[in-house]
């Protein structure tokens, strides 16, 4: 006669504290994640997390960077900018960033076909065209100060010796060629770094794509625009966002060439916000710009996430 196996009795339920002894005390991956990160969460938080708000919080303030104390005064920094210079500095700041930008992206471009298209000595002609990149900016700038210089300069003594000018022009001293100065100093400078990403860029278009658009009677020109650009176009709106980016926020050439003068024409955010914390003395108000400065550089951002969004959902 068979007798009733016994009923199977319900394993009791494990507590966290059971869990952790039976896993020998070790961390979960979230926790052992938090731990591996928490250095540089906190070195993060601490050189630029606590100085932005910092920052922020002291553009509600009127300060003195001679006098200790403040003073609250709500928004006035604010609205001392928005009903004074912004939309100025605003324009100057687009003029040189658009400027600084389109050139060298054109010259990079032109560059980067002419050594893609089987240029003898385009090995050579690559490292020597990078050369401007390499040089240090304040070097740089020191270095065009000289070539516009009106009294001495190279560029004038070309130009008269041409017969194009009978006089020295000072082109950094005049507002009239002083935001063209810095434009064509920053072009040179950042040229070749377009024209190395576009070469990049270039050299991943397949070579049959061209052929075949031979065989099919296109010319160079139809050829780029309906083989070159098209493969590159990705590559080439992420250098000039990126670039545009970079001149919103330049300082060195500007302010080694011309100081954000003469007569404010080259003044731009960075140039203003250093001339009114560190020559006027008000960090409040250069603060507030700062905030200002900011938000639009935020907005550019934004803009770059999604191309670069668009172009990996496009893979």
């Amino acid at each position: 006669m068979s007798t009733a196996a016994p009923p199977h009795k319900a394993a009791p339920p494990r507590t966290a504290a059971a869990r952790r002894k039976r896993s020998g005390g070790r961390l979960s991956n979230g926790a052992f994640a938090l731990l591996l990160t928490a250095p540089g969460l906190a070195l993060f938080a601490t050189i630029i997390i606590y100085p932005l708000i910092s920052a922020l919080f002291t553009g509600f303030f009127k300060q003195d960077l001679r006098l200790p104390g403040r003073e609250f005064v709500g928004l006035e920094n604010f609205a001392h900018w928005l009903d004074g210079d912004f939309l100025t500095i605003l324009k100057q700041t687009m003029v040189f960033t658009v400027g600084a930008t389109i050139v060298p992206f054109v010259i990079g471009f032109a560059l980067a076909l002419a050594l893609n298209s089987g240029l003898r000595g385009s090995g050579f002609l690559r490292g020597l065209f990078l050369f401007p990149w390499v040089i240090p900016g304040v070097v740089v700038s020191f270095l065009w100060m000289w070539i516009f210089n009106a009294n001495y300069g190279v560029l004038n003594g070309v130009l008269m010796k041409a017969g194009i000018i009978e006089e020295s022009i000072s082109w950094l001293g005049q507002p009239g060629t002083a935001m063209l100065a810095v434009i064509i100093t920053k072009t040179w400078a950042s040229f070749p770094w377009m024209m190395v990403m576009l070469l990049a860029g270039l050299q991943t278009v397949p070579r049959e794509l061209h052929e075949a658009a031979s065989m099919d009677g296109a010319g160079a020109v139809r050829r780029f625009f309906a083989v070159t650009w098209p493969q590159v176009r990705g590559v080439a709106s992420i250098v000039l966002l990126l670039e545009f980016i970079w001149n919103f926020q330049h300082f060195d050439t500007i302010y080694v060439l011309t100081g954000g003068g003469p007569a404010g024409s080259t003044e731009t955010f960075a140039t203003a916000v250093y001339q009114t914390a560190f020559k006027g003395f008000d960090i409040g108000r250069a603060t507030a710009l700062g905030g200002l400065w900011m938000l639009l550089l935020l907005l550019l951002v934004v803009v770059y996430i999604r191309i670069t969004e668009r172009k990996g959902d496009a893979r």
